[in-house]
This record gives structure tokens, C-alpha cells and sequence, in this order.
């Protein structure tokens, strides 16, 4: 198949872009490499795709960019799109109006080229951020698919993933192609952005202990007590190549793990990797987000056999070689 994956340079897409190829599928790539990185495109120094001719700079965001957008649409089957503004929670919530503002813009440019298109299907990654924040409670908050309406995510990311959601949902009313959307949970994995604001939590910690020195202290947002329920981009992947060879799918299915783990337990796995001593301090004025979450995926395991295969060890001691390698 011919399919073009939007964000395809950043960590899931690249990952997703790698699978294809492995898979044989004829692969275009979008990205504006805001967050992205051409070298995620590469694998021992040789290119994923031909950068030349199917790599395509080129910002979302801009109207004026639909029309080529449109043209690179035209000539594939599929279109993933991963593209939006994401980043750690101190990020998210300093810039919550540009990031409503953008992610918005993005997915109407990218669905208005689509919508002129032939493609067969359209694979939309949404976010666990967009549940209602009041079920996001603690480390034994189990969401369930039913669970996404009333609306009322915590912040303007998840609410502007909600309303690209609806949007897809209202533009498959109009044309002739499938839709779908993955609402992922917290991902994480190799050629991840580990420095600077827009780092999230898990390259962040590790980068933190990675320079540290024995006996140092580390610094980390929040309690400790506010958990996650994290997930390999691998297994995100599966799932994301598992509809593309299924039809009649839900309208959205949530891709994460049946566990959440807390941020005290994610730190001690990391130091323990890195076999240092370290002391930690909780910083209590810092944001720490909802309180705890995880995924009831049994729509997921259903519908395209799919259900977490890597274990959190497993991907955080190679993420963390992965990270402590391009220091």
C-alpha cells in the first residue's frame, strides 16, 4: 500500500514509518520537524525513505499548504496522521491557547486536503488526555470506552485532540473513505526528545539521572504519588498497523496499558537501571497533571487482537541506553 504518515519524523511516527517500510509499503512523510528530527528517519545511517522525493517539509498549521498537501494525499491509499503540538505538562499547560489554536488548525488543513482525496482510510491518533479529568483520579483509574462523554478534559491538548476526534467523525459522514481513531496513552521509547521544555516525563527523568552523580538529588515534578499508565511506541505501532488491514472498525479505541504506575515506582525503575545512588526531591510546587490513569482496552484486544506486549522494564532500560547513547 501507499500511505502517508503526518509527524513522521518525531518518535511514533518514525517507529511507524520503520514498520511500514520493514512491511514493504511505499512510505511519504510530513513533518515540519518542530518536535521531529530527520536522523529518527535513519536506521544504521541509511534513510528510511527517499528524503528527496517522499520527505515533505511542510507546516500543518498553514492554510496556504493545503493544496500540497492535497497532492501528496492523492497518490497513497492511507493517511496516518500523527501530527499536533505535544510536549511535557509544564509546556502543555504555560501554552494552552497556542496549543488549542494550532492543533485545531492542523487537523482541519489536513482533513480538508483528505476530504478532496481518494484515499481509502484515514487513521487518527487521539489522547487519553481528552477522558473527562474527574475519572482520572489515582493509580486505580480504569478508563473505559464509554466513559469519554460528557466531555471535559483538563487541558486545552486534550480538548483539542477531542475536537479533531469529532471532527474526523463528522467529515466520514461526507466522503467515502474509513476513519479511525487511536486514543493513546502515555507513550514512550526511543528517538524521544530528552532535553528542553518540551521534553516529557519519561526521557526527562532519565536525562536528569544520566548527568547525575552518585549521591546526587534529583529533581521531580509533583508528589510522586500521580501515575500514568505508560506504554512502549512499539506496541503503539502494532496497534496503529493492526487497522490497517481491518474495516468496520469502532470510531475510536484506546491503545494503552490495563496498569498505571506511579511516578515514585517509574523513578525507582530508573535508578535502578542506572545503577546509581540517588536521592529524589518531589517538587510539590511544580504541576503534576491528573492523578492517575489507565486504559481498558478489551475494545482494542476485540477488534484488531491487540493488547501490550513490552514490558515497562523492558522499554525503559532501552530507552534509557537509547537516551545515555546520544549524550
Amino acid at each position: 500500500m501507499k500511505i502517508c504518515v503526518t509527524g513522521g519524523a518525531g518518535m511514533i511516527g518514525s517507529s511507524l514509518v520503520k514498520k511500514l517500510v520493514e512491511d514493504k509499503h511505499e512510505v511519504k512523510v510530513i513533518d515540519n520537524l518542530w518536535r521531529g528530527k530527520l536522523e529518527n528517519l535513519k536506521v544504521e545511517n541509511k534513510n528510511l525513505i527517499d528524503l528527496k522525493h517522499d520527505f515533505f517539509d511542510i507546516d500543518l498549521n498553514n492554510p496556504s499548504n493545503v493544496s500540497k498537501v492535497k497532492e501528496i494525499i492523492g497518490e497513497v491509499d492511507i493517511v496516518i496522521h500523527l501530527a499536533d503540538i505535544v510536549a511535557g505538562i509544564g509546556y502543555v499547560f504555560d501554552k494552552q491557547y497556542e496549543i488549542f489554536k494550532i492543533n485545531n488548525s492542523i487537523n482541519t488543513n489536513l482533513f480538508t486536503a483528505a476530504s478532496k482525496s481518494k484515499i481509502k482510510k484515514l487513521i487518527y491518533v487521539g489522547t487519553a488526555c481528552s477522558f473527562p479529568l474527574e475519572l482520572q483520579n489515582g493509580l486505580d483509574s480504569q478508563l473505559n470506552h464509554d466513559d469519554l462523554y460528557p466531555a471535559n478534559p483538563e487541558s486545552a491538548y486534550g480538548w483539542s485532540k477531542l475536537i479533531g476526534q469529532l471532527e474526523l467523525k463528522y467529515l466520514a459522514e461526507t466522503v467515502d473513505f474509513e476513519i479511525n481513531t487511536l486514543m493513546l496513552h502515555n507513550v514512550y521509547g526511543t528517538n524521544c526528545e530528552f532535553e528542553g521544555e518540551r521534553t516529557q516525563v519519561i526521557p526527562s527523568i532519565i536525562n536528569r539521572i544520566i548527568e547525575a552523580k552518585d549521591g546526587d538529588i534529583i529533581d521531580v515534578w509533583g508528589s510522586g504519588e500521580q501515575g500514568r499508565g505508560f506504554i512502549h511506541v512499539n506496541d503503539v505501532v502494532k496497534g496503529i498497523n493492526k487497522c490497517l488491514y481491518r474495516s468496520n472498525l469502532p470510531e475510536y479505541m484506546q491503545i494503552g496499558p490495563d496498569k498505571c504506575t506511579s511516578i515514585n515506582e517509574l523513578v525507582e525503575n530508573l535508578i535502578n537501571i542506572s545503577g546509581k545512588r540517588l536521592k529524589i526531591h518531589y517538587d510539590t510546587t511544580k504541576p503534576e497533571g491528573d492523578k492517575g490513569r489507565f486504559a481498558n482496552y478489551q475494545l482494542a484486544k476485540e477488534k484488531i487482537d491487540w493488547e501490550p506486549t513490552i514490558s515497562l522494564y523492558e522499554g525503559l532500560k532501552e530507552t534509557y541506553d537509547w537516551i545515555k547513547s546520544k549524550k
